[in-house]
């Protein structure tokens, strides 16, 4: 299954992707013009931040491109050669994606403790991110999808 992702699912993916990534920047942008500091607010706030992720996860095409063109090859090669093989590259894998966000959040989750001027400028920073790379992803997506068009 994992080998049968068709183009225009990659592409509808990271069209989707993109508006999504461009009203995360809104997002971020209005709160930053209010100068609301991040992560206060009630708990539901953090819910819903929770459920932005996920679905920035879920439109995100690289990692069913990922899987299908380059781990799930890997990870049966090596489940023929000895399923420990297999585990080993699934556990080394996701051992290393845990640990590259951990290095990136820790850092990110001390800088509330320099002030809240360090935090506004962090959204900020965000909100022009998060825009750059939704553009980013509506021109791949759109250039894509005209290129299968001709």
């Amino acid at each position: 299954m994992l080998t049968r992702v068709p183009p225009p699912v990659a592409d509808a993916l990271r069209l989707a992707g993109g508006v999504f990534l461009l009203y995360l920047a809104a997002r971020a942008l209005a709160a930053y013009r209010r100068d609301e500091s991040p992560g206060a607010g009630p708990p539901a706030r953090a819910a819903r931040t929770v459920l932005e992720a996920v679905i920035i996860n879920l439109l995100n095409p690289s990692p069913y491109l990922s899987w299908s063109l380059v781990l799930a090859p890997l990870l049966l090669e090596a489940w023929r050669a000895a399923p420990a093989y297999g585990i080993a590259l699934l556990a080394s894998f996701y051992g290393t994606m845990i640990a590259a966000t951990a290095i990136i959040l820790v850092p990110f989750a001390g800088a509330r403790a320099l002030g809240p001027r360090i935090g506004r400028v962090m959204l900020g920073v965000s909100a022009a991110a998060l825009a750059a790379f939704g553009v980013y992803q509506i021109w791949a997506g759109g250039a894509a999808v005209f290129r299968n068009l001709r």
